[in-house]
């Protein structure tokens, strides 16, 4: 399984237009073939700052989604928010704790 973690800052204007644009898309996210889990955190102290962790079958799977057409829509109205670059890692999951 490959865990994708996508750092993203936006303005604070923009703030409400990329959570509007989150709720709107995630399911479809969720449900785009490939696709085990899909997150969103808020940064607690530079709430400005949101990641994203999704969950892939494998690289091919979320290599499918980022060259899709949903994800090319989704991506071009999300990019026109930020206020700096964002940053993503790709993770091989490993392990996990069954304790809560």
């Amino acid at each position: 399984m490959l865990v994708r973690i996508v750092k993203l800052s936006f303005s604070p204007e923009n703030i409400n237009a990329f959570l509007d644009i989150f709720e709107n898309t995630k399911e479809q996210i969720r449900n785009f073939k490939g696709c085990q889990h899909l997150e969103l955190h808020r940064d607690k102290h530079n709430t400005n700052q949101f990641f994203t962790y999704s969950y892939w079958d494998n690289e091919n799977a979320l290599e499918n989604y980022r060259n899709s057409a949903f994800f090319k829509v989704v991506w071009s109205n999300t990019k026109i928010l930020f206020n700096a670059k964002p940053e993503a890692w790709s993770m091989d999951r490993l392990w996990v704790s069954d304790q809560n």
